[in-house]
């Protein structure tokens, strides 16, 4: 494995009873990079994670971390904030980061160092010596992202992190994601925010009903995806897009919409004006949500299935 590659992974699958949660996924990822794994509830996202980690163990396949055949032999050098939080609650702050740190091997040294450098990034100095019941829940999430990075791994993990946060709090922690990332940390970063994916990361991966769909830059999949789709808003709404066959689909925002065409979108544009007062018109790439509710959104015999055949 090159060390240029943070994580090779190589055919995994995994298979729960008769539900198959990963089916054939590969990946690379690039050292030094912030690379990007969304996907839909159920879609084997946090099964990959896991088999990374080594909580979960491949049913075939290989996965490679850091150079080692498992992340249980760089266990120290690999960070992790799972989707279910969990501090000790009834521990001040300071013990739990002590105790964390210590369980990757760091000195009281390094970790008083280390910790007390994020308590600061993070305004969190004051609430060092109380308890973690006593913090609100932003504070006591930042706590957590602290708690995975206090030993300076060389990896860091993390699942949903900005999930429940409010923008001040989202933002503290987007700023200290990006730090990690100036010091070379490597990090993936699983999140269903998909204008966060797209600021931030370098590569984004898809999975989908337990299959890679997407792995690449932004620029590379929004190429691939094309400049279908045109945002409009207008007087008439929504509503005025209905029946017009040059529309694939739209995704109302309610002041506008994103519409897929499947034509000429002058002609579209022609048709419009005849219709309804336009205010805006921008041809543009379709955004990463877009493309995630093109690839996720279901199909109509699924919706039918879902109805029992009642539409």
């Amino acid at each position: 494995m090159s060390s240029s590659v943070a994580i090779a992974v190589s055919g995994i699958s995994k298979r729960f009873g008769d539900h198959q949660a990963v089916n054939n996924v590969s990946i690379e990822v690039p050292a030094g990079s912030i690379y990007g794994f969304i996907g839909p509830n159920g879609s084997g996202k946090t099964t990959t994670i896991r088999m990374i980690m080594n909580i979960l163990v491949p049913d075939s396949g290989y996965i490679h971390v850091l150079g080692k055949a498992s992340a249980a032999d760089v266990r120290d050098d690999v960070g992790y904030l799972p989707e279910e939080r969990g501090l000790y609650k009834k521990m001040t702050v300071r013990r739990v980061l002590r105790y964390y740190g210590q369980l990757k091997g760091k000195s009281a040294h390094e970790i008083d160092t280390a910790m007390k450098d994020w308590l600061g990034r993070l305004q969190l100095t004051d609430w060092m010596d109380k308890r973690v019941d006593q913090l609100s829940k932003g504070m006591a999430q930042k706590v957590q992202f602290i708690a995975s990075v206090v030993s300076q791994p060389k990896l860091l993990i993390l699942d949903e992190p900005f999930s429940g946060l409010d923008p001040v709090n989202a933002e503290a922690l987007k700023d200290a994601v990006l730090e990690m990332r100036r010091r070379g940390t490597t990090i993936v970063f699983s999140t269903h925010d998909m204008s966060a994916a797209e600021r931030m990361c370098e590569r984004i991966f898809m999975i989908f009903r337990g299959k890679k769909v997407l792995d690449g830059t932004l620029e590379e999949i929004q190429s691939e995806y094309g400049h279908d789709t045109a945002r409009v808003r207008t007087s008439g709404g929504a509503g005025i897009l209905a029946g017009m066959a040059s529309v694939d689909g739209v995704n109302d925002h309610g002041n506008y919409q994103d519409v897929k065409l499947n034509g000429d979108a002058q002609a579209f544009l022609q048709q419009l004006v005849q219709k309804t007062t336009v205010q805006q018109f921008e041809i543009r790439r379709p955004s990463l949500h877009d493309i995630f509710v093109r690839i996720a959104r279901p199909t109509e015999d699924e919706l039918r299935n879902e109805t029992g055949g009642v539409r």
